[in-house]
């Protein structure tokens, strides 16, 4: 029974991570987090993987998608555990709108490392695997190299 508590419990997190960006919910996006994580956007963003606190991830998307109006909607999520660690792979796309009109849909898979801290789950890592985006890069501030 705790295992589908804890199925649950992390299906729960990923869903309060994706809606916490569609409502500029940068406080309750940190407390998706731990403290430190391994982030991997590299597909995206054209930046090397790497591993930063929570408070600077949080800053950076707040940074990157406050004038966007976004939805991640978030599907297929497959859940393995190990312990007090787990995988969630889940599949997303995120429409992402410029205040002139402007797209860029990214449909992509996410693989989430989660591990349980005291009794909570929190995403401890993160991998995009961009499958396509449809759009202008330009509409995101967060990619480097950006062009229409």
């Amino acid at each position: 029974m705790s295992e589908i508590r804890d199925r649950l419990a992390i299906r729960e997190l990923l869903t309060a991570y994706a809606n916490s960006f569609d409502r500029k919910d940068w406080t309750g996006l940190g407390e998706c987090l731990a403290d430190t994580l391994h982030t991997d956007y590299s597909q995206l963003r054209h930046t090397p993987p790497e591993t930063i606190s929570r408070e600077h991830f949080v800053e950076l998307r707040q940074s990157a998608l406050h004038e966007l109006d976004t939805q991640h909607m978030l599907s297929n999520i497959q859940v393995r555990l190990k312990g007090d660690r787990g995988e969630a792979i889940a599949s997303m796309v995120i429409f992402r709108r410029d205040v002139t009109g402007k797209r860029l849909d990214t449909h992509c898979l996410y693989t989430f490392g989660v591990q349980r801290i005291g009794r909570d789950w929190l995403i401890c890592s993160i991998v995009q695997n961009v499958l396509w985006n449809e759009g202008h890069e330009s509409v995101h501030a967060g990619i480097q190299g950006k062009n229409d």
